[in-house]
């Protein structure tokens, strides 16, 4: 990838109401970012709600220029850089901000860590035994810098190269107080990443986007205390629809904070006390690439062009559309229009904001009018 196409997947994954799931969406229907960029006004426009404008290429050299600055870089889901796992995974960031070491992120043989950020001291100390240990047998430990179990797993893992992942910008430390732990990090051989911009700083919700990431770029997920409603449950969650292995170790069911841990097992994640246990499980599990990602654009466009498509049968799915989520295959047959149809009509409805998805594929209109 040149710089220049780099430039356009900056410029097209910030542009408003565009997320790594949309984005692919956009290249699937375009071809490229260069193209998607070109066509956003316009599809945005035949969704019916406000015209779209792309960042603009200023503000994307600004970030990118500043990133370099920082002493970071961007890596595109085409670089051989990006790390392996992360690119299986379904909506896989368009591009990443990284500082520290290239050669932490391309190996393959990685552990997401995570638990409670107000952990016991037996929990942090099995979080660093277990870190610690699969570092010398030759793990990356991925996490995503919290305190508790996160800042134990990352500080017992440093020599052996450790991931941390941010919810907001590189630059955005939280906590600040693992201001020297992120140095560390950088210093001995580790990395951390965030899909967000420079600057970003976190929201709640950015949280779960970065526990997605931390399953996505990890073989497999330890959990070690966390609350049944945690955010570290959520990423045992991802780590299951990413098709990653989930190991729980278990704690007392007199402590809130084994909770989730214990219903995970109960569920069936893989019962873990030490390292032995999390590489057992993952070589039970004879895991390599799960995925290989497919390369879309080698293949003839999945979406129809939009000279195939018209005002009248806009109208019908439209029509048919309403706050109830359905599915988009059903409501191909409902209006009798190809499929490859419809996914152009909903994605010009997303980009407008009028329309909202669901799990398990659904959808739904947000203004029925």
């Amino acid at each position: 990838m040149n710089e220049r196409e780099k430039l356009s997947c900056l410029r097209l994954i910030r542009s408003e109401n565009i997320g790594p799931a949309t984005y692919h969406r956009l290249l699937r229907h375009a071809g490229s970012a260069e193209a998607a960029i070109h066509l956003l006004p316009d599809l945005s426009r035949r969704g019916g709600g406000r015209i779209l404008q792309p960042a603009s290429e200023q503000d994307a050299l600004r970030e990118w220029e500043a990133l370099d600055r920082f002493g970071g870089r961007l890596i595109a889901l085409d670089e051989p850089g990006y790390p392996p796992h992360l690119r299986e995974i379904d909506a896989a960031p368009p591009l990443i901000s990284a500082i520290g070491s290239g050669k932490v992120l391309a190996r393959e043989q990685t552990v997401g860590i995570v638990g409670a950020r107000n952990s016991s001291m037996s929990g942090e100390k099995i979080a660093s035994e277990i870190a610690g240990s699969l570092a010398d047998a030759g793990y990356v430990i991925v996490s995503g810098l919290a305190r508790g179990i996160d800042g134990a797993a990352h500080r017992a893992s440093l020599k052996g190269g450790t991931v941390a992942v941010l919810a907001g910008g590189v630059d955005i430390l939280y906590p600040p107080e693992h201001g020297p732990l992120l140095r560390s990090i950088v210093d001995q051989g580790g990395a951390v990443i965030s899909e967000m911009p420079l600057g970003w700083k976190p929201r709640a919700r950015d949280f779960p986007r970065r526990n997605r990431l931390i399953s996505g770029l990890s073989l497999g997920v330890v959990l070690i205390e966390a609350a049944r409603a945690s955010g570290s449950l959520h990423t045992a969650r991802f780590a299951l629809e990413q098709n990653r292995e989930v190991m729980a170790v278990p704690g007392s069911p007199l402590d809130p904070r084994s909770e989730g841990g214990n219903l995970l097992i109960r569920e069936g994640a893989a019962l873990v006390a030490n390292a032995s246990d999390v590489i057992e499980t993952l070589h039970r599990g004879n895991r390599q690439l799960a995925f290989p990602r497919l390369d879309l654009r080698e293949d003839e466009p999945v979406e129809a062009p939009l000279s195939l498509l018209d005002d009248s049968e806009r109208g019908v799915v439209l029509s048919a559309l309403g706050p109830v989520p359905v599915d988009p295959d059903e409501l191909a047959v409902h209006v009798g229009l190809p499929v490859r149809k419809i996914n152009v009509v909903l994605l010009e409805l997303e980009l407008s904001g009028r329309l909202e998805r669901h799990g398990g594929g659904t959808v739904s209109l947000v203004d029925a009018r």
